[in-house]
């Protein structure tokens, strides 16, 4: 399959400079440095034309992160984002900007990325008009035929975001993201704000709109659950890198790095029997101060000196990727 999006080791880092006060309590001896954060280190992978990828990791890890960089929300630090094999890593060029418009972002909580000063005809239909998909004289219908086919009344169009419930409001974001035509949707954690009954017709209606629009997704969750039933292949990411890409059932059948062992460990299965569930050994480390080597040492059951002193590189076979010592030659 041909890669829709390639992302090459892209990065992300985020600074804090010292200010004025803090340079001159450090010119006084104060122990002041300037902080920096590796919110992603060097990931890559690719998505092909009609797949949905999920992107799975513990709170922090840098998934939300990742998906804006592609999304061209936030800049990328090191690193090549291309679309459809043109390079769209700061978006400079006209033909760079058409194709960043083809790729939208849904986010988690509908109430703050929506106006609330807005109606919801406004809040649709604004970005078409602007980008001349529709004119003023059409964009009325133009809405209505959204808000169809995320499953609402025409009537929605006049109501604010306050009048409406929580899945209503997030299928009004859904609405925003297609009114521009998109071909390439990252779904940011856009299922976790619903209640459990919302959030089955939330991925049914994401299912429907991949068939009938020929979609390509990028679904960023903590729900492995969801991510097992949505999902073509997954990658695991942990403290801004990228531990695990596989195929779903590849990877929920025999997962190879310790993380992705742990992190399934505490998925429910029907029919198992009476489990005792743990959470992963010990907490995400600070990624002020990321541990040296491989980031999941001090928390992996499996890790040796090799991991304490090496960051792993990634291995790939049978188009199963893991970046662990385990499979490299071991960890002593």
């Amino acid at each position: 399959m041909t890669a829709m999006l390639e992302l090459h080791n892209v990065s992300r880092r985020f600074e804090k400079k010292l200010d004025s006060v803090e340079r001159l309590a450090r010119r006084l001896g104060a122990d002041l440095t300037e902080t920096c954060v590796n919110a992603v280190d060097t990931a890559s992978f690719d998505i092909a034309r009609g797949e949905v990828v999920g992107l799975v990791g513990e709170s922090g890890c840098g998934k939300s992160t990742l998906g804006r960089m592609v999304a061209g929300l936030l800049p990328v630090s090191d690193g090549e984002i291309r679309f459809e094999g043109v390079d769209v890593t700061d978006a400079s060029s006209a033909q760079a900007r058409e194709k960043r418009l083809r790729i939208q972002m849904i986010f988690q909580d509908p109430m703050s990325s929506l106006n609330p000063r807005m109606r919801v005809a406004e809040i649709i239909g604004e970005a078409a008009v602007y980008h001349g998909l529709t004119t003023r004289a059409e964009v009325a219908g133009y809405v209505d035929g959204l808000l169809e086919k995320v499953g609402l009344d025409r009537a929605f169009a006049q109501r604010y975001p306050h009048q409406m419930s929580g899945g209503q409001r997030q299928r009004i974001g859904i609405a925003r993201a297609l009114a521009v035509q998109p071909e390439f949707l990252i779904c940011d954690e856009s299922i976790a704000a619903l209640d459990v009954s919302i959030q089955a017709q939330v991925i049914n209606l994401f299912q429907d709109l991949k068939h009938d629009l020929d979609l390509t997704y990028l679904f960023i969750s903590h729900d492995l659950g969801v991510v097992e039933h949505i999902a073509d292949r997954v990658v695991v990411m942990y403290l801004g890198r990228i531990v695990e890409i596989a195929a779903t059932d590849q990877l929920f059948d025999a997962p190879r790095h310790p993380y992705t062992q742990a992190l399934l460990d505490q998925v429910p299965r029907l029919g198992a029997g009476r489990q005792a569930f743990r959470t992963v050994k010990g907490e995400i480390p600070s990624p002020l101060n990321p541990p040296p080597g491989c980031h999941f040492h001090p928390r992996c059951p499996m890790a040796g000196p090799r991991c304490q002193r090496e960051a792993p590189r990634t291995i790939t076979e049978a188009g199963h990727s893991v970046a662990c010592h385990l499979h490299d030659g071991g960890v002593e």
